[in-house]
């Protein structure tokens, strides 16, 4: 008879090792590619290079330990190490300035994932990560919310894939279409930072359009991460919720509750204290970087193509529904407060 689930032992470092060393191997390539294609980026690389393996190489079984604990443990690990390059003064004045228009945006991204999803019959974990990885902060966003939902890995890979579809897409057309339209760089900035996903295609959408437009947006989308922290915290409370009410028994709160976000608070307040001497600042940015870059590897070595296959073509049309709300809602907020 075997054991129960819950007394099965953890896996050691010695069982974990193989998975790992994979991990940071393709992690290193996808790095070292994203620093020759910005536009594209490490995280994109990461899991397109994972998906490949997986499904053309297919690792064995003794990889597995190691893979999972580098997509959920180190996943999260990368979130608390971003706090320490977000100082929460740095982006109070220009949080303050764009957070009608990232609530609104928020707001339509959420609605937008709900109403299309059911549309399109995508199922509810999917939604949430799509929704979430487009009103926030993409593949960091869908990274923070996925310990807590708990998809399948083939459903993260696939939103954190169509999520980055259309930020490339997003870097190549926003300059074109900013200069169109005729906005300002503020006006620019404040439309590249809470309409585009990823950090890094921010930066690249913004400092394509003017070196001001960049500036304002990268602030805009800091400022719009940190609401990562009370979507997290209310997906908690709904999954604990929804679990009550099924009559769960060996359902707990403390369990579920994601306090890698809290140290991510703490990492966050350290940085703004002034206790992160200024020296070290960009070898954290490259360590969060790369910790990232190693979460969505193994998250790409977890993806089973075929399943996602089976999802078809309504995932793509939700993120592209979703995106395309998201960004004419931005524009018609600034629009209507004068922020053009």
């Amino acid at each position: 008879m075997s054991a129960p689930a819950a007394s099965l032992p953890l896996p050691n470092l010695g069982q974990r090792m193989p998975g790992l060393v994979l991990a940071i191997v393709v992690a290193l390539i996808a790095l070292g590619l994203g620093r020759l294609m910005p536009l594209v980026g490490g995280p994109v690389f990461g899991i397109v290079l994972g998906i490949l393996i997986r499904n053309l190489v297919a690792p064995g079984a003794q990889f597995t330990p190691g893979i999972q604990f580098a997509g959920k443990q180190i996943l999260q690990w990368s979130i608390i190490a971003l706090g320490f390059g977000l100082s929460l003064n740095q982006v109070a004045k220009t949080g303050l300035e764009s957070l009608s228009v990232t609530l609104v945006t928020m707001t339509v991204a959420f609605l937008a994932a709900w109403g299309l999803g059911r549309a399109l019959k995508v199922h509810d974990k999917l939604k949430i990560l799509i929704g979430v990885g487009t009103a926030i902060c993409g593949g960091s966003a869908i990274a923070a919310v996925t310990p807590i939902i708990k998809p399948d890995e083939h459903d993260t890979a696939f939103a954190i894939s169509t999520i980055f579809l259309f930020n490339l897409v997003a870097v190549l057309l926003f300059p074109l279409l900013g200069h169109l339209l005729h906005l300002s760089d503020l006006g620019f900035g404040l439309w590249a930072g809470t309409a585009i996903n990823d950090t890094s295609s921010v930066v690249a959408a913004g400092y394509s359009f003017s070196k001001e437009a960049g500036d304002y947006a990268t602030i805009v989308k800091l400022t719009r991460a940190t609401l990562i922290i009370p979507v997290c915290l209310a997906l908690a409370f709904a999954v604990a919720w929804r679990e009550k009410k099924k009559g769960s028994t060996d359902f707990s709160l403390r369990r579920i509750f994601p306090w890698f976000i809290l140290w991510f608070l703490v990492a966050s307040a350290i940085r703004t204290a002034g206790l992160v001497p200024a020296t070290i600042l960009p070898a954290i940015h490259v360590l969060a970087e790369f910790l990232i870059i190693v979460a969505l590897t193994a998250i790409g070595l977890s993806a089973n193509l075929r399943k996602m296959a089976s999802t078809g073509l309504r995932p793509i049309l939700l993120g592209l529904g979703v995106w395309a709300a998201v960004s004419i809602s931005s524009l018609l907020v600034q629009l209507a407060i004068g922020q053009l």
